[in-house]
């Protein structure tokens, strides 16, 4: 008998995660749990279930669609949902990247129910977004990147799933440009003098650019994982790095995500320092999968991608149920991602392109 979808945390009974490890193919019966909400994501809900029972693991994790119906309807419109069931379904196991194990998976097309039972990474440790990494952990975070994009590098068979035509592609630019517009003029107003001065104007700059940006990229398709940042990875625990949340999965250039990463993940001057030997290292592991990206061409689809922190600032603090730690990460996502824009010129290469 198979786990039917259920919709929320309190509609988890012991027997139904007793189904759920059968599913999995594991033994054991639950006879009991406790539950308590962990993590910091704002689109979906992620619960630990500590389980009691025979041959039971000592805990698992539920994701389920967020409770805030504000942050609830944006996973609805942009199928946020159905995209991460689709990631473990039908992607994971031909891509080298940690995830976590997934006991149990399923969405309703229709309604975008869905919940994910996977296993605990504890005593792994959640990345922080506002405190920033190391470059140890960068460097570990790139080698995963490349785990994600090399297995399936220039694999047209993906063009197939309409589900990977990601937002930031030449098909969908002139939709987020209208977006971002629409939605500038609020970011701009909610952190007036949260936001640095300096970064007012490559705010205003990026909408205007948005299609140039969009349409940089001239590669095969390469998965991205769109979000690729501290608040979505594991650190220790079962595994060294293991990255969570596949809501936004994606074809688009490869180093949108790294860039991505560098510019939001790592303090500005560490990053100033220290991308361009983090950009090789990751070149590296892509070359183990007969990836030859010249480094040249890489930095400036790197460099192109400079503002990708500060888009999703803009775009997603507007859409998302707001929070005050949601308003603190997207400050500094938005000011670290403004001042890489600067420091790598990025506004003389969109002019170039546009």
């Amino acid at each position: 008998m198979s786990p039917t979808l259920i919709t929320r945390p309190d509609q988890v009974t012991p027997e139904w995660l007793t189904l759920v490890l059968q599913h999995a193919g594991r033994d054991g019966r639950v006879e009991a749990f406790d539950a308590v909400t962990i993590g910091t994501g704002q689109v979906g809900e992620n619960v630990r279930f500590t389980l009691s029972g025979p041959g039971v693991p000592q805990s698992v994790v539920g994701k389920f669609a967020s409770s805030d119906p504000t942050s609830k309807q944006s996973g609805i419109d942009l199928q946020n949902y159905i995209r991460e069931v689709f990631f473990y379904e039908n992607l994971q196991a031909s891509v080298d990247i940690q995830t976590p194990d997934v006991l149990f998976a399923s969405a309703d097309e229709t309604t975008h129910d869905f919940v994910i039972v996977m296993e605990d990474l504890a005593p792994g440790e959640q990345g922080d977004q506002l405190a920033g990494c190391t470059v140890d952990q960068a460097a570990l975070a790139l080698e995963q990147l490349a785990k994600l994009q090399g297995p399936r590098w220039g694999d047209k068979s993906l063009q197939q799933y309409p589900l990977l035509n990601g937002s930031m592609t030449p098909e969908n630019a002139e939709m987020v440009q209208g977006l971002y517009k629409t939605l500038e003029p609020g970011f701009q107003a909610r952190y007036t003098g949260l936001l640095d001065n300096d970064y007012i104007t490559t705010c205003t700059l990026v909408g205007e650019r948005l299609d140039a940006y969009s349409n940089f990229y001239d590669g095969p398709p390469v998965l991205v994982h769109v979000d690729y940042r501290l608040d979505n990875m594991m650190f220790g625990g079962p595994y060294p790095l293991a990255v969570v949340d596949w809501q936004s999965i994606a074809l688009g250039c490869p180093l949108a995500d790294a860039s991505y990463f560098l510019g939001t993940s790592l303090l500005p001057e560490v990053r100033l320092k220290e991308e361009q030997q983090l950009l090789k290292h990751y070149l590296g592991v892509l070359k183990s999968y007969k990836v030859d990206l010249n480094f040249n061409t890489a930095f400036s689809y790197y460099r192109n991608h400079a503002p990708a922190g500060l888009i999703m600032a803009v775009i997603a603090s507007m859409i998302v149920g707001e929070t005050d730690r949601g308003n603190e990460m997207f400050m500094v996502m938005a000011n670290r991602s403004g001042q890489m824009c600067l420091e790598l010129d990025w506004a003389k290469l969109t002019k170039k392109t546009a």
